[in-house]
């Protein structure tokens, strides 16, 4: 696995209303675009691009299906992994079932783990 590179999805994204738009709309379009030509590219230099990481296949899966329980149990960064469903879920839950609607659900979601040791995020 390559939590960076996890990371890094997660991060760029989260900060790219169209990127994150395009997760929302079509996720596996969005992530093998990114893995493609996104991903690769070093921040801050159209130049060059890096071939050393790549998505493993559960990777790609968790990130396509939107499973932020299996992106966690791998370990990706907490906070990037949250911050980024409720750019996508905030709003829809919000309207449906009230303010912070989406964070109980993801808590909830990973109640299993409450008490136990978090899994490493180390890369």
């Amino acid at each position: 696995m390559s939590k960076y590179y996890v990371n890094k999805f997660l991060f760029m994204v989260d900060r790219d209303p169209q990127l994150l738009r395009r997760y929302a709309d079509n996720p596996a379009s969005l992530v093998a675009a990114w893995e493609q030509s996104i991903g690769p590219a070093l921040l801050g230099n159209e130049v060059e691009s890096s071939s050393v990481h790549c998505l493993t296949d559960l990777e790609r899966q968790a990130l396509v299906s939107h499973d932020y329980v299996a992106l966690f149990e791998m370990g990706v960064h907490f906070f990037l992994n949250l911050t980024i469903f409720i750019g996508l879920y905030d709003e829809p839950y919000r309207d449906k079932s009230g303010p912070l609607s989406f964070q109980h659900r993801f808590a909830s979601d990973l109640k299993e783990w409450a008490g136990r040791e978090y899994p490493s995020v180390a890369t």
